[in-house]
């Protein structure tokens, strides 16, 4: 099974709403251990296991909006990005 028959199993088992949940607690569950990391309260591999998780959880939410969408989102913030690099002398 490739990613996108993945996301579309489990879209179809669960529903948009519910990934769309899932992908927020992810995120949040993410904030939460680098917070704990900074503080040194939690170890490089649970960062890693978070991100992990939210990697995933955004594959699919790349994949419920359009790949290419979020490709063309994603070059214009690069090139935003760009131009304050190029632009900001500190």
């Amino acid at each position: 099974m490739n990613h996108d028959e993945i996301y579309r199993a489990a879209l179809d088992r669960w529903g948009i709403e519910a990934q769309y949940d899932q992908a927020v607690e992810e995120c949040a569950e993410l904030i939460a251990v680098l917070k704990h990391f900074r503080r040194g309260k939690v170890d490089e591999k649970a960062v890693i296991d978070e991100l992990a998780d939210v990697s995933l959880m955004l594959g699919q939410l790349i994949y419920m909006f359009g790949p290419k969408k979020v490709e063309g989102a994603i070059e214009e913030k690069v090139k935003k990005l760009k131009g304050l690099l190029e632009s900001d002398g500190s």
